[in-house]
């Protein structure tokens, strides 16, 4: 494999950690009371999933532990979004 390759496997890497990047920042910005803006989220989390798809098998198994953070990334944004929407008292 030449220096030029394109490594999809590690492309999709990248592109999960990023988004669980992002899920964290918004996480810690909700956590401290700041609104965040998560429009477009779901197109790249969609954006995600489709180029996973297009993985062979083997990478794709390659990949699960990156997906399986993003997933507890969204899930910890999920509940701070949560608890702060719910009424108090």
């Amino acid at each position: 494999m030449d220096a030029c390759s394109y490594d999809a496997l590690a492309a999709v890497r990248a592109m999960a950690d990023e988004l669980t990047e992002t899920v964290g920042l918004a996480r810690a910005l909700a956590s401290c009371g700041r609104v965040v803006d998560l429009a477009g989220l779901d197109q790249q989390i969609g954006l995600l999933c489709a180029k996973s798809l297009d993985l062979s098998p083997d990478e794709g198994r390659g990949l699960r532990p990156n997906l399986i953070v993003l997933s507890v990334a969204m899930d910890t944004l999920s509940r701070v979004l949560a608890d702060q929407a719910a009424p108090s008292g």
